[in-house]
Order: C-alpha cells, then sequence, then structure tokens
C-alpha cells in the first residue's frame, strides 16, 4: 500500500493484494497519517485480488468521516460484494485519468 498526496489537496492510497479481517487496519492506519488527511481522499482499488466485507467496512467508514473516490474500475471480487450488499451506490467511483492526452 502507498500513500501520496497530489496537487489541490488530494491524498490518494493504493491497495494491492488481499484485504481480510487481519491486513484491513493497514488500509485505517494509512489513511490516518500524513499526507492522507486531505480535502478528498482517493483510495485505487484496481489492484486488490481479494476483499472481504471487512475491507468494505473500512470503506464505508473511511466514506463517513471524509469526502472519498474509490479509483477503479474495481475488481470483479469487489464490484460484486458491493453490489451484493447494497454498497455500490455509496461511492463515487472514477476510472483511471487518461494521462496519454
Amino acid at each position: 500500500m502507498t500513500v501520496t498526496a497530489e496537487a489541490d489537496g488530494v491524498g490518494v492510497v493504493v491497495c494491492s493484494g488481499e484485504f481480510d479481517l487481519d491486513t484491513t487496519g493497514l488500509l485505517i492506519g494509512a489513511c490516518e497519517v500524513q499526507p492522507v488527511p486531505a480535502s478528498l481522499l482517493v483510495v485505487d482499488v484496481r489492484q486488490v485480488e481479494f476483499a472481504d466485507s471487512s475491507f468494505l467496512n473500512a470503506l464505508i467508514r473511511l466514506r463517513n468521516t471524509r469526502p472519498l473516490t474509490l479509483r477503479g474500475p474495481l475488481p470483479r471480487q469487489l464490484r460484486r460484494m458491493m453490489e451484493m450488499t447494497g454498497a455500490l451506490d455509496l461511492f463515487d467511483i472514477r476510472p483511471t485519468p487518461d494521462r496519454a492526452h
């Protein structure tokens, strides 16, 4: 997981690998360190290979404490879980910007 700051007070957390009850705390911890207390938190979930309900719960908790956007596209398993729980509509999901232009 990496944490960076972009222009205009945007904090970006890039998640990769598997997230379950034992590892989801890393996401919360990463969002509590500098420079992430930002005007907008972007959580890049494109490289998440597996996520259980504790990861989804962490995303919802973060969303409830600050403006949050997910950078996608969402991995299939995460999208399915979010659809099944009705959580998909809670999030602003944006594709990765095309930097080729």
